[in-house]
């Protein structure tokens, strides 16, 4: 009886290995998957190009430039006095529907006599497309805010200012949202020194919280002559229209006299 039994066993033993290399050899080999390439859409390309032409034709006193970052990103650049009547045109034209209010930041580059930028990023779910709209500014002429085209706008002008010191007129509740009450400057400048004017320490004394100047101790110093801006003379020496986008162009040049 034994012996059958360890029979039956070793023949069902057989039969498993048999199955397993069977199943072994019909696997096909794994291929090697290769990184993901983001593939340019020439079509898309192609559409955005036009629509940004069409835009361009419809507000021609404020759309200065059309043009494309980074191989398909559409950009529009405009006077600052455009700003509520470009983005009022994105959201309500049946042909844009640029509905949803991405982002509002700054950009500060001190060698321009505008040296700030504020940039809008819109999306518009119903044609699957993003946009950004692109303005100027200095330290003292103010940028109309948006806050009565897209209500959630008002919390990035605040950041805006609160970093770079732009002004939006017609904000309702334009004041600091990220620094501490009272503090002085706007971190987000090139001229802001990294280690700020105060800084913030609890006495326990006084048994609360004290300003004072900032101080650095002397083992602490580094006394390094080239600041980080300094290494990208390439962009700060550029303009707002500098090389590395791709121009669009939005009107036929007159045609030669005869």
């Amino acid at each position: 009886m034994l012996r059958s039994v360890l029979r039956g066993t070793t023949a069902a033993l057989r039969s498993t290995t048999a199955v397993r290399a069977q199943s072994t050899a019909a696997e096909p080999p794994k291929q090697e998957k290769k990184p993901t390439v983001w593939k340019v859409d020439e079509a898309k390309i192609e559409r955005l190009a036009n629509f940004g032409r069409y835009a361009a034709e419809c507000l021609p006193k404020f759309v200065q430039q059309v043009q494309f970052a980074a191989g398909d990103e559409l950009e529009l650049l405009i006077h600052p006095s455009g700003v509520v009547p470009v983005l009022t045109f994105l959201k309500g034209n049946h042909s844009a529907q640029f509905t949803n209010f991405i982002f509002a930041c700054g950009v500060d580059v001190p060698t321009r006599a505008n040296r700030f930028e504020v940039v809008y990023g819109l999306l518009s779910t119903r044609f699957n497309a993003r946009i950004r709209v692109r303005t100027y500014t200095d330290e003292v002429a103010p940028i109309e805010s948006v806050t009565k085209v897209f209500g959630g706008a008002e919390w990035y002008e605040r950041e805006v200012y609160d970093m770079y010191g732009v002004w939006f007129n017609n904000h309702p509740d334009l004041r600091r949202i990220l620094t501490d009450y009272g503090f002085e400057g706007h971190p987000f400048r090139k001229d802001f020194p990294l280690t700020g004017y105060n800084e913030v320490r609890y006495d326990p004394e006084l048994k609360r919280v004290v300003y004072e100047p900032s101080e650095l101790a002397q083992e602490f110093r580094k006394f390094d002559l080239d600041t980080p801006w300094e290494t990208f003379p390439a962009f700060r020496n550029a303009s707002i229209t500098a090389s590395g986008y791709k121009v669009v162009e939005t009107a036929q040049p007159p045609a030669p006299k005869q």
